[in-house]
């Protein structure tokens, strides 16, 4: 077989000649995960009658362990970000391995794939990913061409083939939800995130649940969507400090997001906390800046980051860590959410 024949021959067509997955291909071709000798055999078989030679990319994978994470993210969050980037950046110095990053801006799967090939091409050898990458990339065929390892960090529910490591958001905001009700407020709206984010569902769904556990009704005009951004917060407050129903307390699905609420009631001429409760939802540095202090959900992002590089690096508490992880998250409860 011609060398251009060998090298057009792809991970796709070894995993139909064997009758398993590409993901089974690129674990046996790597010596990742497990598999049976009769399934190693018929990977072996396969990619000896095709000539399939592995690209540079997966020849460096045989190794034991990634020497360099690639970490594609959007700068959209600086201050959630900033967290992420301590924690990938201890657990890569801890090592002496290298963190390569690409910012890109949220858009299309042919545009996250593009930035998947330049964090390749530049030496990664395993990818972190967080929202909404996580959610665009998970089943592209690009992570199995290139067969790089993926952790993602922060995203809502587990992602085949991808190492995850997050909280409960569901569980959180429905604490979160429980708390405030437990201060008697009932007005209670929500300012829920980027529908793009597999994190801003089961917020809302932790909403509705605290709501139906205390026999609540869920008003559909005390809940806006936002974009995990401080703009869309403050649109979501103007919007909701107008409407026909006023709350009494405005949850946010994140820090961000709490920060416009604050800042457009201040427009509204309203004396916070006496007039309006605001929560917030990452417990980021800016939670414990602004005035009045906000009462948030504590999702540790630099540990989650820590422990997802682990992950890749292969160096984690027990040599293997599990797939999915599910991190502690933790109430705080601050100046912005007084008992009434």
């Amino acid at each position: 077989m011609s060398e251009r024949r060998r090298q057009g021959v792809t991970i796709r067509a070894v995993a139909e000649r064997a009758g398993v997955s590409a993901m089974t291909v690129s674990n046996v071709i790597n010596r990742a995960g497990r598999a049976s000798p009769a399934t190693v055999a018929a990977v072996h078989a396969a990619v000896a009658e095709l000539g399939y030679v592995p690209n540079v990319v997966a020849r460096r994978l045989a190794r034991a362990r990634a020497t360099t994470v690639g970490l594609l993210y959007s700068g959209t969050r600086a201050p959630f970000l900033d967290a992420i980037l301590v924690g990938a950046l201890r657990a890569t110095n801890a090592r002496g391995l290298q963190l390569l990053l690409h910012e890109e801006a949220p858009g299309t799967r042919d545009a996250a794939e593009a930035a998947v090939r330049s964090l390749a091409r530049g030496g990664a050898d395993a990818l972190l990913l967080v929202p909404p990458f996580a959610e665009l990339l998970h089943d592209s065929p690009i992570l199995q061409e290139l067969a790089l390892p993926v952790a993602a960090i922060a995203i809502g529910h587990v992602m085949p083939g991808i190492a995850t490591v997050r909280i409960d958001n569901r569980a959180a905001m429905a604490e979160l939800t429980t708390l405030m009700i437990a201060r008697n407020y009932r007005r209670i709206a929500l300012i829920a995130g980027n529908p793009r984010h597999s994190d801003s569902a089961p917020r809302v769904q932790g909403y509705h649940d605290a709501l139906a556990a205390h026999d609540i009704a869920a008003d559909p005009a005390l809940m806006i969507a936002g974009r995990f951004d401080r703009s869309s917060g403050e649109e979501a407050a103007h919007a909701l400090l107008t409407g026909p129903v006023r709350p009494d307390a405005i949850m946010c699905s994140n820090d961000d997001m709490a920060a416009g609420v604050i800042a457009e009631a201040h427009r509204h001429g309203l004396v916070l906390p006496r007039d309006l409760a605001v929560t917030g939802f990452d417990d980021t540095t800016l939670a414990a800046r602004i005035w009045p202090p906000l009462t948030t959900v504590r999702q540790p992002a630099e540990e989650m980051a820590f422990r997802a590089a682990e992950r890749l690096i292969g160096t984690g508490d027990s040599g293997e860590a599990p797939t999915d992880m599910i991190v502690p998250h933790a109430i705080i409860e601050r100046e912005s959410t007084p008992l009434r």
